[in-house]
């Protein structure tokens, strides 16, 4: 999964799906949930999976409303579609990403 920095997010999540995971490198449940998403960003190939670190991306963390991670958003052209909070194991998350997708 890619990190992109506030610089190159409207450009990445500008066409297309794209699930962002707000995260921090010292929370463990972002931790918790990394290789969780790792393993989807494989069978969801349509999907473009993406991570924005809240501590060095403020400005999109601010824009996006973050104030606790991890946060799951969807996004199809850039508009949100879907979103989640904290940490979710394998089935929930594919759950949420199934029902996301469905409604598009």
């Amino acid at each position: 999964m890619k990190i992109v920095n506030d610089k190159e997010f409207k450009e990445v999540i500008k066409e297309g799906i794209t699930l962002v995971d707000f995260y921090a490198d010292w929370c463990g449940p972002c931790k918790a949930l990394a290789p969780v998403l790792e393993a989807l960003s494989e069978e969801y190939t349509e999907v473009n999976f993406i991570k924005v670190n809240v501590d060095e991306s403020e400005e999109t963390s601010m824009e996006y409303g973050i104030m606790s991670i991890p946060a799951v958003f969807m996004l199809k052209d850039g508009n949100i579609i879907g979103k989640t909070g904290g940490y979710r194991d394998l089935e929930a998350m594919k759950s949420f990403i199934d029902d996301t997708l469905k409604k598009i």
